[in-house]
């Protein structure tokens, strides 16, 4: 029977002011904290809050067999720590059961691996001492920002000392091999690779809710019946989600608490199935082959690439610019202008940015505070402009 890798990525964004033409000069603030708290508020109380007691109480009545593993963004840890002390609390607990794993990535939650593997290697070092400031923590598993990842991205985790990385199942990628083994990187042959079976993630993420889907209702005792169905095709089922899925996309009244906390009894029914850490995944099972990867992969929609950030000219347009300040930014040592500018890479912005349409459901729509993608837009460049400013002003 094969084993389950359940792994959440929980991220919340420091979102832009509606910063007008006017505006430019006047070096306003170019967050709004009225609107990451309303989000972070919303996401705590619907979420982070019931699911986090869920999961503590998993972890005690299985007595060590139920297990899970998350990556936490160095934005939402400062926001935790700033507004939800409590709340951050609750995840040290998870991790101090000793049956959660906490991944690194990057710690602004950005696509600097595509524009500078200089700045990648700094927001990886930064998350890194961040979770070791909060949890004492040195992560061995990596988790690149939308589970993007290609042959080059696998060589510079590999150089960071990660063991392990998380992908996307992409089908053009796998071909006719199964999701559910551990691979090794083509480039990096100390690397092992787990790949995230899309099917089984997306039933809980996007489907479990729709009731025109022909096998909702989703129950405990169907999924696991799918999940042991790959026995003899596959040695871990990799579930990879945002843990938002737990009562934000997914709400409460659907059921998806109920269907979590009743999941690990119904797996574990069979007496070989377990649950396992990414770490854990990787260590137990060895590579069954190699993953070439030279284009970018992530974990979006269905052409598993990266067009939902890069797809049309404005997503281009501003993503370039802001790495075109990269130079003149570090230049300048100041504290503050280069904690900005990082803020300002965040990949959400230029998802806001966005005009094509998703096939797997928008979800992402709960946390845009715009209106439509040029409003983002718009904001975005005149806060460069005003940046471009300020520096000049130094």
């Amino acid at each position: 029977m094969p084993s389950v890798c359940l792994y959440f990525h929980a991220h919340q964004p420091c979102r832009l002011n509606r910063f007008s033409v006017f505006q430019i000069g006047s070096h306003i603030p170019y967050f709004d904290e009225e609107q990451n708290y309303y989000y972070l508020e919303r996401v705590v109380r619907k979420c982070y809050i019931p699911a986090n007691h869920l999961l503590l109480n998993l972890i005690k009545h299985y007595k060590g067999k139920f297990r899970v593993s998350f990556s936490l963004s160095g934005l939402l840890l400062e926001q935790l720590e700033k507004y939800f002390p409590d709340v951050l609390k609750t995840f040290q607990a998870l991790l101090g059961s000793g049956c959660v794993e906490l991944l690194g990535e990057t710690y602004y939650h950005s696509l600097a691996f595509l524009y500078s593997p200089k700045e990648f290697q700094k927001q990886v070092f930064l998350h890194r001492r961040k979770l070791n400031e909060l949890f004492h923590y040195q992560p061995l598993a990596f988790r690149n920002t939308e589970l993007a990842f290609n042959n080059r991205i696998a060589q510079e985790i590999e150089k960071m000392g990660y063991k392990v990385v998380l992908t996307e199942g992409a089908d053009h990628i796998l071909g006719w091999r199964s999701p559910d083994f551990v691979y090794q990187s083509a480039t990096a042959k100390n690397l092992k690779i787990l790949t995230r079976n899309y099917r089984l993630s997306d039933d809980i993420s996007f489907r479990f809710s729709e009731r025109s889907w022909s096998q909702w209702p989703l129950t405990p005792d169907k999924f696991a019946f799918w999940v042991n169905q790959i026995n003899g095709n596959g040695n871990v089922v990799n579930l990879f989600m945002d843990y938002e899925t737990l009562g934000e996309h997914q709400w409460e009244e659907t059921g998806i608490f109920q269907f979590i906390e009743n999941l690990p009894k119904e797996i574990l029914k069979h007496k070989d199935n377990n649950f396992l850490t990414v770490s854990q995944a990787a260590k137990l099972y060895a590579p069954v082959g190699e993953i070439d990867c030279p284009q970018t992969i992530s974990w979006a929609d269905t052409e598993r690439d990266l067009s939902a950030w890069l797809g049309n000219q404005m997503q281009r347009e501003a993503i370039s610019k802001i790495y075109d300040l990269e130079e003149p930014i570090m230049s300048a040592r100041h504290r503050v202008l280069q904690e900005q500018w990082r803020k300002l890479q965040t990949s959400d912005h230029f998802y806001y940015m966005c005009t094509k349409w998703f096939a797997d459901g928008d979800v992402h729509k709960y946390f845009n505070p715009y209106e439509s993608p040029y409003d983002c837009f718009i904001a975005y460049m005149n806060i460069l402009r005003d940046l471009q400013m300020q520096l000049k002003e130094i």
